[in-house]
């Protein structure tokens, strides 16, 4: 191979200028040529070389001399093209489209029977031609001089012998029997009387009998002999008359190519089939009456997969591609571009279909839009996704606003499709802003629709973002007056669940679908009651695996002082919730001894001190005394000071539980106040808190002293309370209140309550408002 090459390369460097190269050889029948794969020089197109040495087979130079002639003064669609040849006395090159012998193909059986047919009709037309239009005989028709083009036609070549009727020294006369198997396709006529007996019967009778011969080879083979012919085996049944009468051995009975055609372009005949009729007119598709074009679009969208793939991509697919961007083809040619275009390889689409498609999102034409739109799945796959994002997308956006529903509808739908070519920043930037408006559209299907696409979505939102979107976007959406919507939204919930936190579940979706478990459709409750159930499982399994308290462990009651119980896990059911203010209350009750002590108001207002605590005895620093003796003899002292106090107007007689009661009318939720108090740790008057205590609370960890606090001195818990109390109030004019008297004794005049041990701290005011978050649920688009 490699010394043929070398030869061919050796003798075109002594001939005229061949401005191919050569490639590999392809295998053909017996022929003069030899043919190989070649590219053109100047632009790397592919070609055919058909080359013949004239040294080696001089004798049959007359036939591809006569072949050369035919090719270049035979203009037809159905005969090869040539591009190019070159002739010396040593060779002769001719470069022609690039083709493929028909042989492999039958060898093979890659042909279906509408191809086959279309590829006879093709060739009838051009035989047709020859002995017709062109008063010739070809001579030397078999599916050895049959080649398909990259465009999947069929071409007829082999035009050794061809010959005009008129020339009495026409080649075929004399050089007939001397093409390569001319015995095997010789009509019976010739092989009896030689190939003079041409003159005595019709011109057309030669081609008649060999495109018989061809039917039978394309079906079945190789024709071996005259034995084979008229046996219909493999051949359409609709073919079997006009096949017998081609192949008769009487030339005057047979019939001509022409008549066969005709026959079969008859309603109901063998060549009448919608690939035959859409390939005669998609050439002049451009020039077609607009009901002419409906016809053959319908057609084409008709037909099926065994349509030759590389006709409908060389020929018919480009015609359709200008029909719709230029010739009003319109969204019905874009649809058969999109059938043909699933043939066609990645590299063809991208370079054939994909500058179209960009070119046609620029179209304002809504038609075009929505079928663009439509045929998107189709596509979308072989798009790159820096053509989707910089290219396509920005076109596509404009359909969000457009008047007409129909566009927006279509293009919200689309997002689905491309969402995975967006870039993040296009999906978190633009594309919400989008879906922002469409959230608020006319329309309700647009407004539900835009809630099935968010939900959708949701795994490609940004995580920073993602919640406040899809919560917004959602929450609205359950107060949308369309019933599908309502529903929608509460489907999405349920389907991006995963999506949001728990307290987000707690805090924010569970509030939002609660409405819904009494809305009016029953749709939108059954929905509701589902969705709820696939939070509250979320959030129970969640608050099992949180841990029981994150208060510190009880102190004793020696160094901590009494303090409100924790309800146990046995006592959170619902039935033993009042148990814990209880036990809270016995606890005040125990922890209060000794007298209740009337208060005494002067005229002017200002209240009178009961009692006060007394310096700090030296005796008792560092003595190590017993906290609790200290305790008890602070009391003691404090009492014995509070009845020596003068006591001008006595109140009236109550118990300590009254006086509890009484205080909870007043002041209903103070308690809870001092408690949230202690948990903020401000340190302004906690229910637990002590002058030098070492104690620092947070919303979440509580630390405290492991060891009992004592300095060695008596403790003044009368000079606390009254500390604390000028904190928090103070008396007329901003004079500190006297230490002993509490805010309730020095501003209502009540009694406060002494005990021996512990005071009891004054109650603050809880404000029951809610907070504003300040979510704006209903502009949730707005930020971006």
């Amino acid at each position: 191979m490699d010394f043929l090459k070398s030869a061919v390369a050796s003798a075109i460097a002594q001939g005229p200028p061949f401005p191919y190269s050569f490639g590999d050889k392809v295998d053909v029948d017996s022929s003069i040529w030899t043919l190989y794969n070649g590219t053109r020089r100047a632009d790397g197109s592919n070609c055919s070389i058909f080359s013949f040495d004239v040294t080696a087979n001089r004798s049959r130079l007359p036939l591809a001399k006569n072949a050369l002639k035919k090719l270049r003064t035979m203009r037809h669609p159905g005969v090869i093209r040539v591009l190019d040849a070159v002739e010396t006395d040593s060779y002769i090159y001719i470069a022609t489209e690039r083709l493929v012998p028909l042989r492999w193909h039958v060898r093979r059986k890659s042909l279906s029977p509408e191809t086959i047919k279309w590829g006879l009709y093709s060739i009838a037309q051009t035989v047709k031609f020859i002995n017709d239009e062109g008063s010739s005989i070809h001579g030397s028709l078999r599916v050895g001089s049959i080649y398909t083009s990259e465009s999947g036609e069929w071409k007829l070549g082999g035009f050794e012998i061809l010959s005009n009727v008129k020339d009495d020294e026409a080649i075929i006369y004399t050089y007939g029997s001397m093409v390569p198997d001319s015995s095997r396709y010789t009509p019976p006529e010739l092989a009896r009387s030689g190939w003079d007996a041409i003159k005595q019967g019709p011109h057309s009778a030669v081609d008649a009998y060999n495109f018989g011969t061809t039917i039978f080879e394309v079906f079945n083979g190789d024709f071996l002999g005259a034995d084979q012919a008229g046996q219909t085996k493999g051949i359409p049944p609709t073919m079997h008359a006009g096949y017998k009468r081609l192949v008769n051995a009487n030339p005057k009975a047979r019939i001509a190519v022409k008549t066969f055609l005709e026959q079969g372009r008859r309603s109901g005949g063998f060549f009448d089939s919608t690939l035959i009729k859409l390939t005669e007119g998609i050439d002049n598709l451009g020039v077609k009456s607009e009901e002419e074009r409906e016809q053959l679009l319908d057609d084409l969208d008709q037909l099926s997969d065994d349509f030759p793939e590389d006709f409908f991509k060389m020929k018919v697919l480009p015609e359709l591609l200008k029909s719709v961007e230029y010739g009003g083809g319109g969204p019905k040619a874009f649809s058969v571009v999109m059938k043909i275009s699933t043939k066609l390889a990645n590299e063809d689409f991208e370079a054939r279909v994909q500058p179209v498609v960009i070119r046609l999102f620029t179209n304002p034409d809504r038609a075009i839009r929505v079928c663009l739109l439509d045929n998107l799945p189709l596509m979308i796959d072989r798009l790159p996704q820096k053509v989707v994002n910089d290219k396509i997308f920005p076109n596509l956006v404009s359909g969000f606003t457009d008047l007409a529903p129909v566009v927006r509808e279509q293009t919200l739908k689309s997002v689905l499709v491309i969402i995975n070519k967006l870039s993040d920043r296009t999906i978190n930037g633009e594309l919400l802003k989008y879906l922002a408006k469409t959230a608020n559209d006319e329309q309700p299907g647009i407004r539900t629709n835009t809630t099935i696409c968010l939900g959708k979505i949701a795994k490609n939102l940004g995580s920073s973002s993602r919640a406040k979107v899809l919560i917004a976007a959602f929450t609205r959406s359950l107060r949308d007056p369309f019933v599908h919507a309502r529903n929608a939204a509460l489907l999405a919930l349920a389907a991006t669940c995963e999506f949001f936190t728990e307290e987000e579940c707690a805090s924010r979706v569970l509030p939002a679908i609660c409405p819904s478990l009494i809305d009016k459709e029953k749709l939108v409750r059954d929905q509701a009651s589902k969705t709820m159930d696939i939070y509250l499982q979320r959030i129970r399994k969640a608050a099992a695996n949180m841990p029981d308290t994150v208060l510190p462990p009880p102190q004793t009651a020696e160094a901590a002082g009494p303090r409100m119980s924790t309800p146990q896990p046995h006592e959170a059911s619902s039935s033993s919730w009042a148990g814990w203010a209880i036990s809270s209350f016995t606890n005040k009750l125990s922890a209060a001894s000794g007298e209740m002590q009337p208060t005494a108001t002067p005229s002017n207002g200002t209240p009178t001190p009961t009692a006060a605590s007394p310096p700090p005895h030296p005796s008792t620093s560092g003595s190590g005394l017993d906290p609790r003796r200290v305790t008890s003899s602070s009391a003691s002292a404090l009492h014995r000071q509070a009845v020596k106090s003068p006591s001008l107007s006595p109140a009236p007689s109550t118990t300590a539980a009254d006086a509890y009661f009484k205080d909870e009318e007043d002041n209903d939720g103070d308690a809870w106040g001092a408690m949230d108090d202690n948990q903020d740790g401000n340190g302004d008057g906690g229910f637990f808190d002590a002058p030098s205590s070492a104690t620092h609370t947070t919303a979440t960890t509580t630390t405290t002293s492991s060891k009992p606090f004592d300095d060695g001195a008596e403790p003044d818990f009368a000079g606390w309370l009254a500390a604390q109390a000028q904190k928090k109030a103070g008396t007329p004019g901003g004079k500190p209140l006297p230490k002993g008297l509490s805010k309730s004794a020095a501003v209502g005049g009540k009694k406060p309550i002494v005990t021996s041990k512990k005071p009891v701290v004054a109650k603050k005011k809880i404000d029951m408002k809610p907070k504003e978050t300040g979510d704006d649920d209903d502009a949730w688009g707005d930020g971006w």
